[in-house]
């Protein structure tokens, strides 16, 4: 289990919130079409994702060992190569900011 949700998830709460919130507010029936596109789309997204990968046994350890306290050399290091890593595909004009 992570933390996180993941990217089926993302969309089927945006694509409910689009449902609940927002179409019933649109009377304009050019909005309401444009937003039961992006449901729809959505939807793709929802479906076509791939499930999410198992999360390495090594990084659940690690997380137990720093709540415990259990911090070792090196440790903060791997968690940062991770998280930059992982800004790099998700989001690299925020770590461009911050280097």
């Amino acid at each position: 289990m992570t933390a996180r949700p993941n990217a089926r998830e993302l969309a089927a709460s945006v694509r409910e919130f689009l449902e609940t919130e927002i179409l019933p507010a649109f009377e304009d029936q050019r909005m309401r079409f444009r937003t039961r596109v992006a449901m729809n789309a959505l939807s793709i997204v929802e479906r076509e994702s791939p499930p999410p990968g198992p999360t390495d046994p090594g990084d659940i350890e690690l997380a137990r060992r720093i709540r415990a306290g259990d911090v070792r050399d090196g440790d903060l290091e791997a968690l940062t190569a991770g998280v930059r890593e992982k800004l790099l595909v998700a989001s690299p004009g925020y770590l461009e900011r911050y280097e």
